[in-house]
């Protein structure tokens, strides 16, 4: 197995795992996994008889399968033709109609920005970028003007992404569900559907959490669906594993989206309620072989779901990406029927060049609660230090009453944090449970620091205290708590009530399995100083407070208090990445929500606005300026 690589991937863990790994270029994508003609010279260097394109990058590229093709080395995906066919979303959605394979209405051919869609579609409209996928290069608008800009963002993510930046508009449909149906085809007409996988957990149109089967779909729909991404597979000669999309609406009707002709980062919930492994299936079709399945042989065995971990901070518009080096990383791979597949290790980079996911964390079941119930405990399980992550907002949506209910759409995210993501929200019971490990896990690591290693020269006497009496902030409260120890576990007064904190205390431990009234708990404490201030994931979501002694808390009230910073003067990035345009320069006047820049991370395009209206005083930053998260942009008058 031979493993291409671009200069700052050279430690990768694909790079490890290979018999052999060749460099193809600089970090930018259009330099290294893009270069068709660096990674051609490397296929002819190593005399490799097939290539297996991944999830990105040249997987869904006709070019690169045709000149692989005329080099007599095996694509492990569809012929050309289908590439192209369903690769370009104006001609897939032409041969579906002709297939009699259901699809929304718009236009038919290449958009360009004209003043007339809105007659013609009614608002709201979908911008697609035609060769797109990964929700790149896609905008909803709900006017004119953000038609306009719509445009301009969906064309230039295209060019960057894809190199093509063509653009198609249809009508947009409200409130939908988006179910995809796995097919796999081979090379002598045969072609079936592995039934669906629920990805209507969103966020920037790309998939968050994913499961299989769906709650939604009875029978007769997935078997329509299923018939209907066949009969499109088969119109194109596909032969592979591919993915139809479609979008559901509440009434089961069904409307194809467009085609993936390639494995999709979400199979692994497939493989596990079917029990195929779809790329040693890929490999057999591309060798030659008949598929080995009939239709009739295809199962729903229990349930499995996915949530994609994330490089990204949940509380900036559900997920900004966020880069650097992953200090300590530990998957949950204890957990039974847990399955992790990721590209990274501890002391990996997470880079500002491509997409920030960490894993896709996968967990199965008997059923549907049994398969959420173990997601729960792997991510309360997962230890990711150094980079901000999205573990805290997976296990918000997964325990929320709405998902364990089925009633989702792409709408999820939005309607249930209209204002953002703020993490998960504190019942009384929860809080005091969070306050009484806190005030534990202080006296724990006192008595510890009492401890000490050998003999010591001069007798110590040993300290028979047993009580403590603290104060905790948390949030903007301030909470006495009183903790009495007992042998192991510590007796904790908090609103008058007592609860007993049980634990091994192995305070080297990233996990700390807690153990309050009978309820377990897997917590991790993410830091802490001298001052009494500590960081502990609770819940999935981290918590800030500060423990300190009485006397400490009486003190502490004369400390003066740091004035907060004016952030309506400035614009600092959200997020890492590189400057594509500033519209402003010293001196000029802007108005509240007016452009001021567009950052680029990720692959994805991001407007920054002005915050108030006022005079521009200063610009730090230029056109191509890599910048890093909280770096000052622009400041205001």
């Amino acid at each position: 197995v031979i493993a291409i690589h671009s200069d700052v991937d050279a430690n990768a863990v694909h790079v490890k795992m290979a018999d052999e790994a060749v460099c193809v270029g600089p970090a930018p994508t259009s330099k290294s996994y893009l270069n068709m003609d660096a990674i051609m010279e490397v296929i002819r260097k190593t005399r490799a008889q097939a290539v297996h394109p991944g999830y990105g990058f040249l997987s869904e590229n006709k070019e690169f399968a045709r000149r692989l093709a005329s080099e007599g080395v095996t694509f492990i995906g569809p012929d050309t033709h289908a590439i192209q066919a369903m690769g370009d979303k104006i001609e897939s959605k032409l041969l579906a109609k002709n297939a009699k394979v259901n699809t929304i209405p718009g236009f038919d051919g290449v958009f360009e920005l004209l003043s007339n869609c809105s007659p013609l579609l009614g608002y709201p409209v979908m911008i697609k970028a035609s060769a797109g996928g990964g929700g790149k290069g896609m905008r909803i608008a709900w006017d004119d003007e953000e038609t306009r800009e719509g445009f301009r963002f969906s064309s230039q993510e295209a060019a960057s992404s894809f190199g093509d930046d063509r653009l198609l508009i249809e009508k947009f449909i409200d409130n939908p569900r988006h179910i995809e149906i796995q097919v796999l085809a081979d090379k002598h007409g045969n072609a079936l559907w592995l039934n669906e996988r629920e990805c209507s957990i969103q966020r920037r149109n790309q998939k968050v959490v994913e499961e299989a089967p769906s709650t939604f779909l009875d029978p007769e729909t997935r078997k329509a669906m299923g018939e209907q991404a066949v009969a499109l597979a088969k119109a194109v000669k596909y032969s592979s594993a591919g993915t139809v999309e479609f979008l559901v609406d509440s009434s089961k009707n069904f409307y194809f989206l467009e085609m993936n002709t390639r494995l999709q980062v979400e199979h692994p919930v497939t493989e596990c309620i079917t029990g195929l492994d779809l790329v040693q299936e890929m490999i057999r079709v591309a060798k030659g072989y008949p598929l080995r399945h009939k239709q009739a042989d295809i199962p729903i065995n229990g349930w499995a779901v996915e949530c994609r971990v994330y490089a990204e901070d949940p509380y900036k518009s559900f997920g900004l990406p966020s880069i650097g080096k992953l200090s300590q990383y530990q998957e949950p791979l204890h957990v039974p029927n847990v399955r992790v597949d990721s590209g990274i290790q501890q002391g990996s980079d997470i880079s500002i060049y491509y997409d920030p996911m960490i894993s896709k964390l996968i967990t199965y079941g008997s059923n549907r609660a049994e398969a959420l119930k173990r997601m729960e405990e792997a991510l309360d399980n997962y230890v990711i230090r150094g980079v901000a992550h999205n573990i805290s907002l997976l296990r918000e949506v997964i325990i929320h009453p709405r998902f364990v209910q089925g009633d989702i759409s792409t709408k999820f995210l939005p309607e249930v944090y209209p204002d953002g993501f703020k993490g998960h929200k504190l019942t009384d019971l929860e809080r005091r449970q969070l306050l009484a490990t806190a005030a534990s896990l202080y006296v724990a690591e006192q008595l510890r620091s009492q401890r000490f290693l050998g003999t010591p020269r001069i007798p110590i006497a040993k300290s028979k205290r047993s009580s403590w009496e603290l104060s905790v902030h948390l949030g903007d409260g301030i909470y006495p708590v009183a903790v009495s120890k007992h042998g192991s576990s510590f007796f904790v007064e908090v609103d008058g009530m007592k609860l007993k904190v049980t634990s091994e205390w192995n305070l080297a431990s990233p996990l700390l399995s807690v153990t309050i009234d009978g309820t377990q708990r897997t917590i991790q404490r993410i830091s802490r100083n001298a001052s009494g201030e500590t960081s502990i994931q609770f819940l999935g979501t981290v918590y800030k407070l500060q423990i300190l002694t009485k006397v400490a808390a009486e003190l502490s009230k004369y400390m003066p208090e740091k004035a907060a910073e004016d952030t309506s003067s400035i614009l600092r990035s959200p997020m890492p990445g590189t400057v594509v345009a500033v519209s402003v320069k010293p001196g000029d006047m802007v108005s509240e929500g007016q452009e001021i820049c567009v950052i680029e991370a990720m692959k994805m395009q991001n407007s920054m606005i002005a915050a108030k209206t006022g005079k521009v005083k200063a610009v730090h930053c230029k056109a191509g300026d890599t910048v890093g998260e909280e770096d000052l942009l622009v400041e205001l008058e």
